[in-house]
């Protein structure tokens, strides 16, 4: 991502309002005076805000300003959190113990902060099921993850079976 302010000459508001370095305000001065202190002092006019009224423009070093703006769209990214969706596939007649362990896997990525599909794959004459006997075959393995949660999609039926998505309580 570019950072893409204007300097010096580039600026084309006739009045802005002016701060320093330091954060002194000069306050709503011409464009040429602006110019004229920025290079009195040594370094850029730089237009921060260019869609205020009138626009606010600061004294400042440029190759510090664009430094600046580097760290803080890093630190930004930084603080997001990737969220990703993951899946665990039980059938209707899958044992308690190894539904155990796919709930123990479940509640371990609910901890990180992931959303988890939990999908009853369905085989044959299975797909013909009563849908309640279904939601019950699903609900078992619900009842054994740990890890308070949210159901973010409600059961789908799809081609492949019964879908249902979770997510950690907030």
């Amino acid at each position: 991502m570019a950072i893409r302010a204007k300097i010096n000459h580039q600026i084309k508001a006739p009045e802005l309002r002016v701060v320093t370095s330091e954060g002194e305000n000069l306050g709503v001065i011409s464009l040429q005076t602006a110019l004229a202190e920025a290079q009195k002092r040594g370094f850029d006019l730089i237009e921060i805000s260019p869609s205020a009224v009138p626009p606010v423009a600061k004294i400042m070093d440029y190759g510090k300003y664009l430094y600046d703006e580097k760290k803080k769209v890093k630190v930004a990214k930084s603080k997001v959190q990737v969220s990703e969706l993951k899946t665990v596939q039980v059938k209707v007649g899958t044992g308690d113990h190894d539904l155990e362990l796919k709930a123990k896997k479940v509640s371990e990525w609910l901890s990180e902060g992931h959303r988890v599909r939990i999908e009853l794959f369905l085989t044959g004459r299975s797909k013909y099921m009563d849908i309640k006997f279904l939601k019950e075959r699903l609900d078992r393995i619900m009842k054994l993850v740990t890890v308070e949660y949210k159901i973010a999609q409600e059961p789908l039926k799809g081609p492949k079976g019964l879908s249902i998505v979770i997510e950690k309580k907030q």
